[in-house]
């Protein structure tokens, strides 16, 4: 029986991103490389748990979910969280963000100043600049500030961002002019925080750390794994969960947030795409590095 793992998700490290296996493992990722994998056969998507503990009753999840928790575990998780507003007394400083992901895509966001660029680079943004850095509640209220006054949003879909990805601007400059622009815009507003101490606009470029320069337009994206079902491609670019792939139906992007939950094992560099894939258009070995 070949050998099955357990993916934990796509993680970006100063060489570039890599998958995460349940134990610690990693495989690197790097542009050219064939990613194949296959669903075990009577596999079934279960609960990753809740903050590093285990689905107590390794509930059956949907393939579509990119969160792979149970009910109980995903409230679990949010229970004490700064992305879901029930963590008040984080001590650490935090940044304001200004994060864009193609023309007319920018949000606001905060990070934990210790994380560096890393959630900028989870969330796929091409383009980024900080705007400042403070106490949790001042840089929360500094964000709903941007979105009350400015009209910046806090999210941007991911459908949305795959679909611009092989269109942007051709230079740096050009993929900053938002982010500087509202830079500008944002420092120049009353009722900043005390507390939270501005910083120059100096915007980041991830367009080469993603592999962007030359990337096709994406065919479709894979809707959802299925018990033996199989992903074969060449990797051509990554951004964010995403990677796209180069297979026998063309370019298509696969969220890697959707490989939690499943055990996984190693397919052909033949074995070809055999899980649903929505089409942009109709809806928007015994090792582990065997695997890829």
């Amino acid at each position: 029986m070949a050998q099955a793992w357990r993916c934990s998700g796509l993680r970006w490290s100063a060489d570039g991103p890599e998958l995460v296996w349940d134990g610690g493992r990693r495989s690197a990722l790097t542009w050219g490389k064939r990613v194949a994998f296959a669903v075990a056969e009577g596999g079934v998507r279960t609960c990753v748990g809740a903050r590093r503990h285990p689905c107590p009753t390794r509930a059956a999840v949907p393939g579509r979910g990119t969160g792979a928790r149970c009910e109980e575990c995903a409230r679990l998780d949010r229970a004490h969280s700064v992305a879901a507003d029930t963590l008040a007394d984080d001590p650490r400083p935090y940044h304001v963000y200004l994060a864009w992901f193609g023309p007319g895509m920018t949000k606001v966001g905060i990070t934990a100043v210790e994380r560096g660029p890393a959630r900028l680079l989870e969330q796929g943004a091409v383009c980024f600049g900080w705007l400042g850095a403070g106490p949790l509640m001042a840089a929360r209220r500094t964000e709903e500030l941007l979105r009350a006054a400015l009209g910046v949003p806090d999210r941007i879909p991911y459908a949305a961002k795959r679909a611009v990805r092989s269109a942007l601007p051709p230079s740096a400059a050009e993929r900053a002019a938002e982010v500087a622009e509202l830079h500008a815009r944002a420092v120049a507003l009353d009722g900043w925080p005390e507390s939270l101490t501005p910083e120059p606009c100096r915007p980041v470029d991830h367009a080469e750390v993603f592999g962007l320069a030359g990337l096709p337009p994406a065919a479709g994206a894979v809707g959802e794994l299925v018990a033996g079902g199989a992903v074969s491609g060449e990797l051509v670019a990554a951004a964010g969960p995403d990677l796209h792939l180069r297979t026998d139906r063309g370019v298509v992007v696969v969220d890697t947030r959707l490989m939690r939950g499943w055990e996984l094992v190693a397919a052909g560099a033949d074995a070809g795409l055999t899980v649903p894939v929505v089409e942009f258009g109709e809806g928007g070995g015994s090792v582990q590095d065997g695997l890829f």
